[in-house]
């Protein structure tokens, strides 16, 4: 064992601040790294920048856009500047800033998440190790999960994902070394705001705060100071039921600064602050809800299959959202650490730390939360990083300090064994070139299709376009990344009917009752949320009885009357749809059908929604559609397609896996320079179920059974078929066919 202790003790506060900022500008400079790789693009600009790369980004811009410019009044589902501290800050960014909308919202996820580096070196501080802290925040802010969910252009909420918690752990930490109640202060305001940034974590926070408790319990139970602190986290974390924001913070803040002031200068007796700690604990456990939270959380990542709620069986999104699935352990340890052995030396370094720095217990939510990704979903490992960066980090220097002579070869040893954490995560940066949500020529069809509607109007489409089309189209949508559950059947049916009528008819009605319902919903809490004010046509109860208004929520729900007593037949109800002649509310907007080239890739997903019987939750039947790309093609006309499906088109056979079947047609279609779609084809066999089509202008091959065929999908988009009585075609490009309903 060595003499020579690797020396990293307390610098000053002026080389701590400067550690701060180079390892500020080492996580920055990363994450320009994606800019340098597209600045030159131009089918990735607009309006002469750089677009972002997560859809749910607009969603917070299109929040912005409402402070800023005052458009999307009419949309329900448009946030304010104060529900969301990420559209607040934007919208302080671009009054007291020279910079663009696009400009902030490309950038800010680089600024904000690029903070993380100073709770890592704060909390290292505490300890004297600041230097460990630093070596610690180079890996942390740019480890592989952590970048991927914060990289310059993923302008969305996870920018306070883990730089967030790490500031209440840092305030915590402390107050369990200096015993200050102020450190509590900090801890109980850093608690209050923590909501306003990153409200998806509240869960985090609760167990946090919860471990803190046991821990000042355990360890300082003899001590008053121990309930003054926890009154004070007590206080935050209870949550003010009635006050909407910004008013809830402000007067939660006078009221804890109330509390401080009272403990600070009034000597209670220990037994007193046991009895208000330990009626504060009840009052938390009664309205905080805590484990309800936490069992909601996990339970919706790990639910999955059809929603019955013993009413009717909708598909649940969960099950095609490739972040909400179970991941193997190496995806677990490289989004974690950046490989394997990074996560196995963070783990063993984890437990080392709690070993030599008992307070790092508190910590353990954040690694916890990171291991259930395991089962949970990629994205939970976003929360486990910083601590793991720091426990990966803390083992390296305990190894070089208690086994390696030498100050120099200690240093060498840290260094290079940081180094070799860092470079598999800076290697997978280089290679992620994840695009732009939309590309510049998407971009215009959107805006052109502003030029045509009002800002009350509706776009109906799969949810995955839902934001984009609020921030570029201003108008509104039916389902969206935050809204996309039991109304995704709606939009499904809608691509997969092949009735004209039914697509005009449900996308009136649907729409029609969602606006009025959301309106009157608005009107409703406006007024005091009295119960006897909800107006029947929106009244629906719970399984225990209690009424609620049902507006703005899941239309189809209140169309079929989900779960209630009254519950409608839904095919009843589907097929009086493709009626001609179909009763229909009032028109009060125009309705816009966008159909991206983009849903060819996601169209079997799509269909999953609506293909479903909604009494059993059995599908309706199997769907073939199976777009693929050309791999190779001999001299007999007999194709190899991508996917492995291989096409004689002479004699119209295709062979899919083991089997061998006829087409009943070779259909290709071709874009003309008018936006038109030449149509040629060529018959098998008349009764053969399957249809092979390519598509001349993208090189794409789909094999599709019949009846998908006939769907409005197929027909609209891909074959620009339509009933021109009931549609018009307002916007045509290679990339997207945008149609208005008439009826």
């Amino acid at each position: 064992m060595s003499n020579n202790k690797l020396n990293l003790a307390q610098v000053t506060t002026g080389q701590m601040v400067g550690l701060m900022l180079l390892a500020y500008a080492f996580s920055f400079t990363i994450r320009m790294i994606w800019v340098f790789q597209f600045q030159d693009n131009p089918n990735f600009l607009w309006n002469g920048e750089l677009m972002i790369n997560t859809n749910d980004g607009y969603f917070f811009g299109a929040g912005a856009q409402q402070a800023l410019n005052g458009l999307h009044m009419d949309n329900p589902r448009v946030f304010g500047m104060w529900e969301y501290g990420l559209i607040f800050f934007t919208t302080l960014f671009a009054k007291i800033t020279p910079f663009s909308l696009e400009t902030i919202i490309l950038y800010m996820p680089s600024i904000i998440s690029s903070l993380v580096v100073i709770p890592i070196i704060l909390i290292s501080n505490l300890y004297n190790k600041t230097l460990w802290g630093f070596l610690s925040a180079l890996l942390a802010s740019i480890t592989w999960s952590y970048y991927n969910r914060t990289m310059t252009g993923y302008y969305d909420t996870d920018m306070f994902s883990a730089m967030t918690p790490m500031f209440v752990l840092f305030f915590l930490m402390k107050s369990t070394i200096d015993f200050n109640l102020r450190s509590s202060l900090y801890a109980g305001i850093a608690i209050i705001l923590y909501p306003f940034f990153y409200d998806q974590g509240q869960a985090i926070i609760y167990a946090m705060s919860m471990i803190y408790i046991v821990y000042l319990v355990w360890y300082h139970r003899d001590e008053d100071i121990t309930y003054k602190t926890i009154i004070l986290v007590l206080v935050a974390l209870l949550p003010l039921f009635g006050i909407n924001a910004p008013l809830s913070y402000l007067i939660h803040l006078i009221l804890l600064g109330i509390v401080y002031i009272l403990l600070k200068q009034n000597k209670f007796e220990i037994k007193q602050l046991i009895i208000v700690s330990g009626i504060l604990f009840l009052l938390f456990m009664f309205f905080g809800n805590m484990f309800e939270l936490i069992w909601n959380k996990i339970s919706s990542y790990i639910i999955t299959g059809t929603i019955d709620d013993d009413g009717l069986h909708f598909f649940s999104v969960n099950q095609t959202v490739r972040e909400a699935g179970k991941i193997p352990f190496e995806t677990f340890a490289n989004r974690t650490s950046g490989s394997v052995i990074g996560v196995v030396i963070a783990l063993i370094g984890y437990i080392l730390l709690i070993i030599k720095h008992r307070a790092f217990i508190l910590a353990l939510p954040l690694i916890g939360i990171g291991i259930f990704s395991l089962w949970g979903g990629l994205r939970f490992t976003v929360y486990a990083v910083p601590v793991a960066g720091m426990s990966a980090v803390f083992l390296i220097w305990y190894i070089s300090k208690e086994f390696i002579n030498g100050k120099i070869p200690q240093i060498i040893f840290v260094i290079l064994g940081t180094s070799a954490l860092i470079y598999p995560n800076i290697t997978h940066i280089i290679a992620y070139k994840t695009p732009t949500v939309l590309q510049k020529a998407e971009v215009e069809d959107l805006v052109k299709l502003n030029e045509i509607a009002n800002s009350k109007d509706y776009t109906l489409t799969w949810w995955d376009y839902g934001y984009p089309i609020w921030f570029y189209s201003d108008t509104s949508t039916l389902i969206d990344g935050g809204k996309h559950n039991n109304d995704n059947f709606i939009i499904s049916k809608l691509m997969l009917s092949s009735s004209p009528n039914f697509v005009a008819n449900f996308s009136r009605l649907a729409v029609e009752k969602y606006a009025k319902g959301a309106e009157s919903a608005k009107e409703y809490r406006k007024n005091g949320s009295n119960k006897e004010n909800i107006p029947e046509e929106f009244k629906m109860y719970t399984k225990k009885g209690k009424a609620y208004h049902s507006g703005g929520g899941s239309v189809i729900n209140l169309l079929l009357k989900n779960n209630q007593k009254d519950q409608k037949d839904p095919d009843i109800f589907l097929t009086e749809l493709e009626a001609p002649d179909y009763k229909l509310p009032p028109k009060s907007r125009d309705i816009f059908l966008y159909l991206p080239y983009k849903m060819m890739n996601i169209f079997p997903t799509v269909t999953l929604f609506g293909n479903l019987n909604l009494k059993t939750g059995k599908k309706e039947r199997d769907i073939i559609f199976y777009p693929s790309t050309l791999k190779s093609k001999n001299d007999t006309g007999v194709l190899t397609l991508a996917n492995g499906i291989i096409f004689d088109m002479r004699k119209g056979i295709v062979k899919l896996g083991k089997s061998t079947k006829t087409v009943r047609y070779f259909i290709i279609t071709e874009n003309s320079k008018d936006d038109t779609i030449k149509v040629q084809g060529q018959k098998y066999n008349d009764k053969s179920n399957l249809i092979m089509v390519f598509m001349k202008s993208y090189n794409k091959f789909i094999l599709m059974d019949a009846e998908t065929f006939n769907s409005a999908f197929v027909q609209m988009f891909i074959l620009g078929k339509y009933d021109k009585n009931l549609f018009e075609l307002v916007v045509a490009s290679p990339y997207s066919r945008i149609y208005k309903i008439k009826k």
